[in-house]
């Protein structure tokens, strides 16, 4: 009840209005954010139906049947398992009353329409979400580039003239080697928590 009283009070139509900071405690999606695990609301976009929430972590799509109707549906996209590509900013014409921002969050595509007057702080969404794309896509280049790394080197091993005995204990070295290089690799370049992002560029 508060939240519809809530979501009247500011004002939302079918555009989506982007909510301050201080009213992000005010929306459905706020209820989902894993503050317990260090998460936080970066950007949020909210209609009479749905709420499109952007944390440090994931994107949260509060999904609503309709402006008249209690039900959502809540979808979480997390950037580590739902690369953000194709992002798209559409500027408004003279006559149009809205701005959209698109982008794909793994195979889900996203189109947000957001009013017209509000074009400077989706901006900052907008490089916000591009660098991401960017820098996951750098990141999946350089994880190929580590995992072929170490399966030529485990080929060659293969192909080694060496004893048995000594091949058997090259190939465990190199296996536990292997699994250590592994998970610093990922642990650099397989990127979870794009806080640092969204700090360089939402300007709320």
């Amino acid at each position: 009840m508060f939240k519809k009283m809530a979501s009247e009070a500011l004002g939302l139509s079918d555009i989506g209005k982007i909510i301050d900071p201080q009213d992000f405690d005010k929306t459905d999606s706020d209820d989902y954010v894993m503050y317990e695990d260090g998460e936080k609301i970066y950007f949020l976009i909210k209609t009479k139906s749905d709420e499109y929430c952007f944390t440090n972590l994931a994107v949260i799509h509060v999904d609503g049947d309709s402006a008249m109707s209690s039900k959502r549906t809540l979808r979480r996209y997390p950037y580590a398992q739902h690369t953000i590509s194709g992002v798209v900013l559409e500027t408004a014409g003279r006559i149009d009353l809205d701005i959209e921002i698109a982008f794909t969050a793994g195979t889900i595509p996203f189109k947000i329409d957001v009013q017209k007057q509000q074009a400077n702080r989706l901006k900052d969404l907008y490089k916000s979400l591009l660098r991401i794309a960017e820098n996951s896509h750098e990141n999946a280049i350089m994880m190929k580039i580590a995992n072929d790394s170490l399966e030529k080197a485990v080929t060659v091993l293969q192909n080694s003239r060496s004893s048995d005995v000594a091949l058997d204990d090259q190939y465990s070295k190199l296996t536990d080697f292997g699994f250590t290089w592994m998970t610093s690799v990922r642990n650099q370049y397989h990127i979870k928590d794009f806080g640092d992002v969204f700090e360089k560029y939402i300007n709320n």
